[in-house]
């Protein structure tokens, strides 16, 4: 199948609406551009994303300052170890007709019900309450009952944990983890960054940001973002590239073997690709480079390459995993 030809004045004008979203976010949150560039991709490939911080890094405050500017309706669920798969999705009440006295079953929407959702330390509620979220992601709809309720799009989960905290938390299964598109690490804010944040939240400073764009405009670039060109063997390297994290296959490269447990499944293709167009576009291109596909595949497979003991026991992790793999991988053109 062809890929739809993009009008370079089109890519033109999404990368200026992408820095004007950004230099809006950035009169609230000082720094952390991977962040916010990573969780903008996510939004324009109609995906989610898993945030890895510490608390106190402005992620709350991330979702909230991106929804103002892109004009969405955002909800942020504190997820505890009482919570319950209806606080999540809603649940029916019986309720009386005013005007026959009977009574019938009403549907209440959860806060699930909104286009952006801060589900914050997801790993600190039973797996039971954790997959109520696995339908909303996938298939965009809340069954309840014998009822089937669409939600509203664009629709996006940002979900958060704590990696310092673990008593008491229920760490997430690989077929959910596998749903969000991007695990991006949160780090502390270098020093400039936090001299400015002290400068701006020890005094009167507000500085509002502005609704650069709406819920109409979103989905008509999730759309265009998926019309960006790729070779042929592009789509071909992201293939090797995954399937030489997949230990149980001939594929797999020998330094995998030694510390992998398991590797990463299709969506990761997938993903790998989307997040390349989107990279490129975000940079006023409509086709995809080699750099594109390595500037994404860090968020793309951390979470989807599982080391094993041995990796833990000398202190290697999977991100150590994928740039290994990104150098060994030859991309289209290059000699190893």
């Amino acid at each position: 199948m062809e890929n739809t030809k993009i009008d370079p004045r089109l890519a033109e004008e999404f990368g200026t609406l992408i820095t004007n979203v950004k230099r809006e976010i950035h009169k609230v949150i000082v720094g952390q551009e991977e962040l916010v560039d990573l969780t903008l991709q996510c939004i324009f490939c109609h995906n989610h994303a898993l945030l890895m911080g510490v608390p106190g890094l402005a992620k709350t405050l991330l979702v909230t300052t991106i929804s103002k500017v892109i004009g969405i309706h955002s909800q942020r669920i504190q997820f505890t170890p009482d919570l319950m798969p209806s606080d999540i999705t809603g649940t029916e009440i019986i309720q009386e007709d005013a005007d026959t006295g009977r009574k019938k079953f009403v549907f209440v929407p959860g806060p699930i019900f909104a286009n952006m959702v801060l589900a914050d330390e997801i790993n600190r509620t039973p797996p039971k309450t954790q997959a109520a979220l696995l339908e909303a992601m996938q298939e965009k709809q809340v069954s309840v009952g014998n009822k089937r309720y669409p939600l509203s799009l664009p629709f996006f989960v940002l979900a958060t944990q704590n990696p310092i905290e673990q008593e008491g938390t229920y760490s997430l299964p690989e077929a959910q983890l596998d749903r969000f598109m991007y695990m991006i690490v949160v780090d502390y804010p270098e020093t400039k960054d936090e001299v400015e944040v002290l400068r701006r939240t020890t005094t009167n400073y507000r500085d509002d940001p502005a609704q650069v764009l709406d819920g109409e405009t979103i989905l008509k670039f999730q759309r265009v973002v998926r019309d960006v060109l790729v070779r042929d063997d592009l789509y071909e390297y992201v293939v090797r590239l995954v399937q030489s994290t997949r230990i149980t296959t001939p594929h797999a490269l020998p330094y995998a073997k030694e510390w992998v447990a398991w590797g990463a499944g299709p969506r990761a293709c997938q993903n790998l690709i989307l997040g390349a167009k989107a990279h490129a576009f975000f940079h006023k291109r409509a086709h995809i480079t080699v750099d594109d596909i390595r500037a994404v595949a860090t968020p793309v497979l951390r979470h989807r390459v599982i080391v094993n003991y041995a990796a833990v026991s000398e202190g290697i992790k999977s991100e150590q995993v994928v740039a290994r793999l990104l150098k060994e991988i030859p991309a289209p053109g290059e000699k190893k």
